[in-house]
């Protein structure tokens, strides 16, 4: 995740939805919040085995993210609990943490990012004076509510008991592809929602969360600096091609993604023709098919293919 310099934080710009990954939708922004945006505080603490709720909560309230090791900064909290509501922080240490660290992309800490409509957002890495803090958080929320995300929280007033979250449970399929997930098994998780899907092939959750997890295994350990060193000595490799293409999609550079594979689509024969419809279908169903980028390039494939 790279930092945002402050000539370009304005820059602000989604990536990869998440949240079909774990959870059914919430529901739509702007609809009475359920239980589930009950938060004990506007500072909490978030985990692996957790952060189903942030992903919730986000449909209502934008949610920053501070991946942080050994304290969260106080520079933060101060700086988003001062919009009383407007903004939820959730506090994840990167150390204990590995598979929201991976999702993040934190190479340093803090690395602080958002979560808008379940989508993540990257804001910034290290330290910030206070003053510049607000200024992205201004930015996020103007962002938040291009997408319909403007609701608040309220707190419970000191003393009181918090509410316990209630969450629809999950299919038994997705909870165990969740469960792995969690644990860092993408190879039962991958199982699960095949099982999911051969049982429901309409179960578009099931689809979705199986792309998601097929990206998350493909990237396994290589580096991002190995993974593009290798597609710029072969621009013609196709399994190069593939392997930039998914860290492309893993950062949110969907046009990047999308672009390279469209252009060696006509190069290649039609078993790599194939490859490439394919990797980009599941591209397609991460990213979500309303998204603008997607329905771009879904043009575009159409238009290749006949």
């Amino acid at each position: 995740m790279t930092s945002i310099p402050p000539a370009s934080r304005a820059n602000l710009r989604g990536a990869v939805d998440l949240s079909s990954l774990v959870r059914p939708p919430a529901p739509p922004a702007g609809s009475a919040p359920g239980p589930a945006a009950s938060v004990p505080s506007l500072v909490v603490e978030s985990s692996d085995a957790s952060f189903t709720a942030i992903l919730d909560l986000s449909q209502t309230v934008p949610v920053v993210v501070e991946l942080y090791v050994g304290e969260p900064s106080a520079t933060l909290i101060s700086a988003v609990t001062a919009y009383a509501g407007r903004l939820v922080l959730a506090t994840v240490d990167a150390s204990a943490n590995p598979q929201l660290t991976q999702a993040f992309h934190a190479a340093a800490a803090p690395t602080v990012a958002a979560v808008v409509g379940g989508r993540p957002i990257a804001l910034y890495e290290g330290e910030l004076p206070e003053a510049d803090v607000k200024q992205v958080l201004d930015q996020l929320l103007t962002l938040a509510a291009q997408q319909n995300v403007t609701g608040t929280v309220e707190p419970p007033e000191p003393g009181a008991e918090p509410a316990e979250p209630v969450e629809e449970p999950l299919p038994p399929h997705h909870q165990e592809a969740y469960d792995a997930i969690a644990a860092g098994d993408f190879d039962t998780a991958i199982r699960e929602y095949r099982t999911a899907i051969a049982q429901d092939p309409r179960d578009q959750l099931a689809v979705a969360g199986l792309a998601q997890v097929s990206l998350l295994s493909r990237l396994g350990t290589a580096s991002a600096s190995e993974i593009r060193a290798a597609a710029a000595a072969a621009p013609t490799d196709l399994d190069a091609q593939l392997a930039v293409a998914d860290l492309d999609t893993s950062g949110g550079h969907l046009e990047d993604a999308f672009g390279r594979l469209l252009e060696l689509f006509p190069t290649l024969d039609q078993p790599g023709k194939d490859r490439v419809r394919t990797r980009l279908l599941d591209f397609f169903e991460i990213a979500g098919g309303d998204d603008p980028r997607v329905v771009s390039a879904r043009r575009r494939l159409t238009g290749l293919l006949y």
